[in-house]
């Protein structure tokens, strides 16, 4: 199987209501997004694409329009959460996300994988498909997730 993988970046707050430390606490993070895509490659002669699986440039414009800008630099918010969706709801203008799960990397990671895979599923008939996605909390802690083979 042959795969490419494009890496981006953005910031976000959260907080985990019931932590046992100090993540409980509002803070943010800069978030590293790695999108790994399989497919066969592009063989249409004269195609702008041709010898690639996807063109990174659309590889990164895909994954701003449907998530990187969506998320960067909002707060992303717990739905259970009602104190901090009170508080937020109070600054005028404010970018909060709600997510359906505690906003952890393991809950965004699987959030993100299931936003992407369908933005990405098949767009050249070539059976492109998002095939793992690794989200970096932080320098040294992170989630992973693979599409069911």
């Amino acid at each position: 199987m042959l795969t490419i993988t494009r890496k981006l970046e953005f910031d976000a707050g959260h907080r985990i209501p019931d932590h046992k430390s100090q993540c409980r606490n509002l803070h943010g993070h800069r978030y590293t997004l790695e999108i790994t895509l399989a497919g066969d490659i592009i063989r249409e002669e004269g195609s702008s694409d041709q010898g690639m699986i996807m063109d990174f440039s659309d590889v990164k414009a895909i994954a701003k329009s449907h998530l990187v800008d969506v998320w960067d630099h909002a707060f992303l918010a717990y739905e259970k959460d009602t104190a901090v969706r009170e508080f937020l709801d109070s600054l005028p203008g404010h970018k909060t996300v709600i997510i359906a799960s505690i906003p952890t990397v393991e809950n965004l990671a699987k959030t993100a994988f299931d936003i992407l895979k369908a933005a990405y599923q098949d767009r050249y008939g070539t059976g492109l498909r998002l095939q793992k996605l690794v989200l970096h909390e932080t320098p040294n802690c992170w989630a992973e997730i693979t599409a069911d083979a």
